[in-house]
């Protein structure tokens, strides 16, 4: 990817995180800034910014700081080191493959949960719509 750097509040308008959240995700070690500045500011590449989204897309799917901390490491491995044998490459495959069915479910989960919602707003607007009265013709 680009090695453009990126400080954090540029990070945190393309995220949609908070600077407090990305902060958070460095403390607890799921992302670590590429490099500091002179003043000792962090910055950030594409790399960075697309591991945080990561990150966003699995936490409101549900899965733990841990679970994520897993799956970034077992992505990362796959990624970038290429004296994998055979047999931990798929163990790591395996594990990513967890990982997806997992959000599949979730997925599912959330969708029924929305037509759930769809459902009562609609009722709420039927109950509306019978219960205002029409506005006065002119």
């Amino acid at each position: 990817m680009d090695d453009k750097h990126m400080q954090i509040g540029e990070v945190a308008a393309r995220t949609e995180l908070s600077l407090r959240t990305i902060r958070h995700y460095e403390e607890t070690g799921l992302v670590t800034p590429s490099a500091r500045s002179r003043g000792g500011f962090r910055l950030y590449t594409e790399t960075d910014v697309a591991r945080l989204m990561v990150i966003r897309r699995m936490k409101p799917l549900g899965f733990t700081l841990e679970q994520m901390r897993d799956l970034l490491d077992a992505t990362d491995r796959l990624d970038g080191e290429s004296h994998l044998d055979a047999a931990e490459r798929e163990t790591l495959v395996g594990r990513v493959r967890e990982y997806e069915r997992a959000a599949t479910e979730q997925v599912d989960k959330l969708r029924v949960q929305l037509a759930r919602a769809e459902d009562f707003a609609a009722t709420l607007r039927t109950r509306l719509d019978r219960n205002t009265p029409a506005a006065p013709q002119q």
